[in-house]
């Protein structure tokens, strides 16, 4: 009973002293233990660098995505993916009288806006700005479902729609094209030879996804906009009580769609209907795909790495063969030997994974001053789990190229080992 209670101790004694043994031989060697571990070292540098730059850009596209609201969804006229129908853009294109009806048949739809979009010149006087603005007609609705507001004036009202009054909103980056005061209300715009009246300044968006930050935006009512298209071709963006109902709301508009438009039963849709939660869990699994690709490609080196310290132990063993021979005759057992070998050749793995995850995170704060400006305040830390996976792959590295030195170095004869030179 004794000796089974004091065998849990001995092993870690054993365990302890060739952990020593092991960081000794590595100190007594530096030089060739950095060489040694320099493919283990590029490869974890590598792969933490990877892991951190995707993770870090992952989650500043979702935190984007999470700000510009995951309760939304989107509806457009589309062409019909199959049946062999031909159908004339005239039939796909939405009527205006479409969602008239959407809020009574879709309880977990909240609110929507229709949008209507087209790119426009915008005059202030004698300034004309140098690129073409998107002038953008919707419903007063718009403003809770992208939670935009205004700094100066007033938002787009309901009876702004329904009397197809010329007044607009625009934002900073259109007012400072154009030179405005800062409070530009009040103001009168030439937006594509119609003259309008400025009656707000829009907020930035939370989210600034792309170049949508740069954006000359021109917000008027959606009646007035669409008044001015012989065929005015428009989608609908709404929004769904709550992210949790997202999916009840897409399956409700859907079949309200259907029956709106007279779609029969095994015909295809003519339009598409995409909620913006099921984007971003689309995005996840790209990204996570893309990581474990990269890391894959990248973890190549580290098996090149494993080869080098096999081949580094194998010298090892050779150089140490009167060692282990005098070991041996002294007592030890081919177990000790095997676990010194071993933990020799883990050890060096994992120092070089240390090392070489602290050089990923000096590589990553290089390469994040170089990214693009909506990415570069993204947290480019390396996950814990990333770490935890670095320093196991390394000591798996170490043990399976350490195992064939370590049992050449236990199955050496010990009269055989004292007489080798």
């Amino acid at each position: 009973m004794t000796d089974v209670l004091r065998l849990p101790f001995t092993l870690l004694l054993l365990l302890y002293q060739s952990i020593v043994l092991a960081l000794s031989q590595i100190w007594a060697n530096k030089v060739r233990g950095v060489l040694t571990t320099l493919g283990i070292l590029i490869g974890v540098a590598a792969v933490s660098a990877v892991i951190t730059l995707i993770t870090g850009m992952r989650q500043r596209v979702l935190s984007e995505f999470e700000a510009f609201g995951t309760n939304k969804i989107f509806i457009e006229p589309h062409f019909p993916r199959s049946g062999g129908q031909r159908i004339s853009w005239r039939q796909i294109m939405f009527r205006l009288t479409d969602f008239d009806e959407l809020l009574d048949h879709c309880p977990s739809v909240a609110r929507y806006t229709r949008v209507h979009q087209d790119d426009g010149t915008v005059t202030f006087g004698s300034n004309v700005d140098d690129r073409r603005a998107q002038i953008m007609g919707v419903d007063p609705e718009w403003h809770d479902i992208e939670k935009r507001y205004v700094t100066f004036g007033r938002p787009l009202s309901l009876l702004d729609n329904q009397q197809r009054r010329p007044v607009c909103l625009i934002n900073q980056t259109v007012r400072d094209k154009l030179r405005m005061d800062r409070d530009p209300t009040g103001s009168y715009l030439d937006v594509d030879g119609n003259r309008m009246l400025v009656v707000g300044l829009l907020e930035p968006p939370p989210a600034s996804i792309g170049s949508q930050a740069e954006m000359r935006e021109v917000i008027v009512p959606f009646n007035y906009s669409v008044a001015r298209d012989r065929w005015p071709w428009y989608m609908v963006l709404a929004a769904s009580r709550s992210p949790d109902v997202s999916e009840d709301a897409k399956a409700e508009i859907e079949f309200y769609m259907r029956q709106k438009r007279g779609v029969k039963p095994g015909r295809p849709d003519t339009f598409e209907v995409q909620t913006a939660q099921r984007v971003v869990e689309q995005f996840g699994r790209v990204a996570s795909m893309v990581t474990m690709i990269a890391t894959g490609i990248v973890g190549i080196s580290l098996l090149v790495g494993g080869v080098g310290i096999m081949n580094i132990m194998l010298v090892s063993v050779s150089e140490r063969t009167r060692e282990i021979g005098l070991r041996k005759a002294v007592g030890a057992r081919p177990g000790a030997i095997l676990l010194q070998f071993l933990v020799e050749a883990i050890m060096l793995c994992l120092v070089g994974g240390a090392i070489g995850l602290a050089a990923g995170q000096g590589i990553t704060s290089i390469v994040s001053n170089f990214l693009p400006a909506e990415i570069k305040g993204a947290p480019m830390v390396l996950p814990a789990s990333a770490v935890l996976l670095a320093f196991t792959f390394s000591a798996a590295v170490g043990l399976v190229f350490g195992m064939f030195p370590a049992i050449k170095a236990a199955r050496l004869d010990p009269i055989e080992a004292l007489r080798h030179e």
